[in-house]
């Protein structure tokens, strides 16, 4: 899925001005390049970092549709081996009770993530679109090996039935972990349609394995229709802290996130975000829409927040491209898992 420049294999040129990628020997040394009248002028002037960042080459001089088409064109690797973080896909959507599609999708701060985590893009999870509950033993084992390197998975569905195999693994790893979940529905369902596997199931079944510290647990941008009076009655039982849509309309919510640094602590803690959280006239593509929810604006207020926290995974779900006329979808959803990546630990900010 992927092409890269890795910048410890590249000479850095300066020509007229511009900066280009040069492809040279490999070495761990960046050489700059000053080209005179007769362009031979060569120099070595600076070494990058010798941790073996991936960089991703600049559009400036690598065209965008160009190359192998990975996450912000990380190189592609076949395992979390060696990795700080990683983007992963996990193209499945037989959890979906409304428009189906999110299999599909895969693809500002003076943060400086290339430069403070080595990070690529592993591919997707081979899943079993005719048997879910295969598909969520798939996944976990997947995740097993690739939180088992140390490695903080960046994951792309897939419809939110992922989070529950995912957060099994990272679970497994870390203990009862806390959550920040963005979305418009609290996906607590016990059963859908005499299933208990699904899309609006997933934290029921991991509160019922002990998955989540549930005093560390807040759900955002909740709204839309329900099957009871107080739709989100279980979660608060539990513990959670929830955030109803209504009560973010027409505000910054940098003060609610304040409020949620603290929640969560030092503790681990995983961040979910479906896209429908998003008002559906920013976020058209995705399978169940729910009008007056959050603007981008709030969701990068969100994530933002969450620097300082220990986040040892993220998810970004249920963008659905059939629904995604004009690429706006894909492209904010893109966006947020690249700010996901920014507040990981371990990200230098300038």
């Amino acid at each position: 899925m992927l092409s890269s420049i890795k910048i410890v294999s590249k000479t850095r040129a300066v020509f007229g001005g511009s900066q280009v990628f040069k492809a040279c020997a490999s070495q761990r040394v960046v050489k700059q390049v000053n080209f005179d009248g007769d362009q031979s002028n060569v120099s070595c002037t600076r070494r990058m970092s010798g941790k073996g960042f991936n960089v991703p080459p600049s559009a400036e001089f690598v065209a965008r549709v160009s190359g192998i088409a990975t996450m912000c064109k990380l190189p592609f690797q076949k395992t979390a081996d060696g990795l700080d973080a990683a983007f992963v896909g996990v193209p499945i959507d037989t959890g979906t009770s409304n428009r189906p599609g999110a299999r599909l999708y895969n693809g500002w701060t003076r943060a400086a993530p290339y430069e403070s985590l080595r990070v690529a893009d592993i591919g997707d999870i081979n899943v079993n679109l005719f048997d879910l509950k295969d598909t969520c033993k798939k996944i976990r084992e997947a995740y097993r090996e690739i939180v088992a390197t140390g490695c903080i998975p960046l994951t792309l569905g897939g419809d939110h039935t992922i989070a529950y195999p995912i957060l099994q693994a990272v679970a497994e790893r870390h203990g009862p972990v806390g959550l920040i979940h963005v979305d418009a529905h609290a996906d607590t369902s016990d059963m859908i349609l005499g299933e208990k596997i699904g899309h609006g199931t997933p934290f029921r079944r991991c509160v019922d394995e002990g998955l989540l510290d549930c005093k560390r647990v807040v759900q955002i941008g909740l709204r839309g229709s329900g099957y009871s009076p107080d739709n989100y009655e279980w979660s608060r039982a539990q513990g959670f802290r929830v955030v109803e849509a209504v009560e973010c309309w027409h505000k910054s919510l940098v003060p609610l996130m304040e409020e949620v640094r603290s929640q969560m602590g030092t503790g681990p803690v995983y961040l979910s975000f479906d896209i429908d959280s998003l008002d559906p006239a920013f976020a058209p593509g995705t399978g169940t829409p729910e009008i007056a929810g959050l603007t981008p604006i709030q969701g990068l207020e969100i994530i933002r927040g969450c620097r300082g926290v220990n986040l040892v995974g993220c998810d970004l779900v249920e963008v659905s491209p059939p629904y995604d006329t004009t690429g706006n979808t894909a492209l904010t959803g893109a966006n947020l898992l690249f700010e996901m990546m920014c507040v990981l630990p371990k990200v230098k900010y300038y």
